[in-house]
């Protein structure tokens, strides 16, 4: 070659040798300037790999550091917010990540608080398993309580069942036995009506012929005139011989009776409405009533009649049977009722 170019050389100068070898130096040098950034360019993506690995690895971190930061009820959106600024500054630059590592320690301080907290929420936690031990407990003791008390209401319903059986015998036999008291009742009512009326009967005959002598419906009415003087309560001698019939009448018409019929002859005192005046024996109507009944009351017992088969009664002016304020009105309210009747 050096011949020959030694031999071009004598006839002319010749350029293109050189530019052809310049050119392939540039070539080479362009070559390998592009191996050199391919090169780099293939470092730089691993690099690159490699810190979006770091990144994914400190994201993955983060994930579990917020899950374990979700128990922290307080803290939880002020730590939400902090890892939201962390993994933007993650993602935008690579100048951020003094910030992201200042923002994990943080973190993990915040997680130490979590984790002293989870230890009292544990501790808490076991405290209220045992809180809820104790109840439990206490509420097996209660069902045992309810299951004895059930027995015992059974027991009662059975007793209270055989009771209902036997009340209801009872109220059979009471049933019955009221039934046969109504009877008994019945015939004693008849009784004493047919001993009233021979009562009444023997009285119409021996008191046919006085007229100031009643009967109204089921009474004898003596006017006051006849047994005591005006505004007193002795009988005068006419009264003491109407009351010494009527003793004759009752003791013939008791011994007739039987004894189990439990009858009374009932002496009611009547006046009119006239007021008394202050300066005699009784203050009112009521005691001058009263004081009347009992004089008759006291003669037939006098007179042999038993005292626990009389009763006095004084009623004053307030239970006429002659409505008006004439003469013969407050005469006629003016009495003495004899009335046979039960206790």
């Amino acid at each position: 070659m050096a011949l020959a170019r030694k031999g071009r050389s004598q006839r002319t100068i010749d350029y293109w040798p050189g530019f052809v070898d310049a050119l392939s130096t540039l070539l080479l040098s362009i070559m390998f300037l592009l191996t050199v950034f391919v090169l780099a360019q293939f470092l730089l993506s691993r690099e690159i790999s490699g810190k979006d690995e770091v990144l994914t690895r400190l994201n993955s971190q983060i994930n579990e550091l917020t899950q374990l930061l979700a128990l922290e009820k307080s803290g939880k959106q002020d730590l939400e917010d902090s890892l939201a600024n962390l993994q933007a500054s993650l993602a935008t630059s690579e100048g951020e990540r003094s910030r992201l590592q200042a923002l994990l320690d943080q973190g993990a301080g915040s997680t130490d608080a979590a984790n002293q907290k989870i230890g009292r929420l544990g501790s808490e936690l076991e405290t209220e398993r045992e809180v809820s031990a104790r109840a439990m407990s206490q509420i097996e003791l209660l069902n045992q309580q309810i299951a004895a008390l059930r027995s015992q209401i059974a027991a009662i319903e059975v007793a209270l069942q055989a009771s209902e059986a036997k009340d209801q015998q009872s109220q059979t036999k009471i049933a019955d036995l009221g039934r046969r008291l109504n009877v008994a009742l019945a015939q004693r009512v008849q009784e004493l009506n047919r001993y009233r009326s021979d009562f009444f009967g023997r009285l119409r005959e021996i008191l046919s012929d006085r007229e100031n002598i009643r009967i109204v419906g089921d009474r004898f009415v003596f006017q006051s005139e006849v047994l005591f003087p005006s505004g007193g309560n002795d009988l005068n001698p006419e009264g003491q011989a109407e009351m010494a019939k009527l003793a004759t009448a009752l003791l013939d018409l008791a011994k007739e009776i039987p004894a189990e019929i439990n009858w009374v002859l009932r002496v009611d005192g009547h006046t009119d409405n006239v007021q008394l005046s202050g300066a005699g024996r009784f203050a009112d109507n009521w005691e001058l009533s009263s004081a009347r009944a009992t004089s008759v009351v006291k003669f037939l017992i006098s007179k042999g009649v038993p005292a626990d088969r009389l009763v006095a009664a004084g009623f004053g002016e307030y239970q006429p049977i002659a409505p008006g304020e004439t003469p013969e009105a407050r005469a006629q309210n003016r009495r003495i009722e004899l009335k046979l009747t039960e206790k």
